[in-house]
């Protein structure tokens, strides 16, 4: 299966997807934000039930969703976990803007980021880790 870049609304999909490990458009509408927006009566509004159905189905579409039937009703699932989506977004970080090279990508955050002594310790230890095995 090919992994694509997600939309803004996608992703927020999946990550409720993921937290979920399934659900109907109901729960997942549920655990949605609200849109910044104010529903007639004056309420935070959230995404209307049809906008969450069609982006579902769009992800289903993709091969990133998949579902089991009840009847009329659909109770969807994530085919590819969060793990394999930050592994494709950081892949597109690295190519898009670093060249593919891990040394600028770990450069940049060293020295743009101001990274703590504690996080660059953990850093190294992850790299002699890696190193030994």
């Amino acid at each position: 299966m090919s992994i694509r870049e997600l939309t803004k609304a996608e992703e927020e999909i999946m990550r409720v997807l993921w937290q979920l490990k399934k659900g109907f458009v109901k729960d997942v509408l549920a655990e949605l934000p609200e849109t910044g927006r104010n529903d007639e009566s004056g309420l935070p509004a959230k995404p209307a039930y049809n906008t969450v159905s069609t982006i579902i189905r769009i992800l289903e579409k993709k091969g990133l969703v998949g579902y089991t039937a009840y009847g009329k009703t659909h109770e969807y699932y994530p085919l590819i976990s969060e793990e394999e989506y930050r592994r494709f977004q950081t892949e597109q970080l690295m190519a898009n803007y670093f060249d593919n090279s891990l040394k600028k990508l770990v450069s940049f955050f060293v020295q743009d980021k101001n990274i703590s002594l504690n996080e660059a310790d953990e850093i190294i230890k992850l790299l002699n880790k890696q190193k030994d095995q």
